[in-house]
């Protein structure tokens, strides 16, 4: 039984650290999903809500899908629908750290 315990908390983990992760599997650095953090507060929070949460009118960044980086880049970059762009206001630097913050979720900051 506590090896089974100890199985299930291991997964657990395992499936934390996987979602704080690029693409590729490198794991996001703490100050770069801190960046992305103070980034989405000052320019995305308006219209995404506080700590990612989701209002009625824009989308839902915490099931914004993980493997569809370059749609977020793009997206971020050139604006969509109602989303202005952004790529006057953030450098590509800055894109990818709110990109580890909304892959890595508000717990990780």
């Amino acid at each position: 039984m506590r090896l089974r315990g100890t199985f299930i908390l291991g997964l657990a983990l395992a499936c934390a650290s996987a979602a704080a992760q690029d693409a590729g599997g490198k794991p996001f650095a703490a100050g770069q999903i801190g960046k992305g953090a103070a980034l989405y507060e000052t320019h995305c929070q308006t219209c995404h809500g506080p700590r990612l949460a989701n209002p009625e009118w824009a989308k839902d960044l915490r099931k914004f899908p993980r493997e569809d980086h370059a749609r977020f880049v793009d997206t971020v970059t050139y604006g969509v629908r109602n989303m202005p762009p952004w790529a006057d206001v953030l450098e590509p630097d800055d894109i990818e750290a709110l990109w580890a913050y909304v892959v890595a979720g508000e717990g990780k900051k």
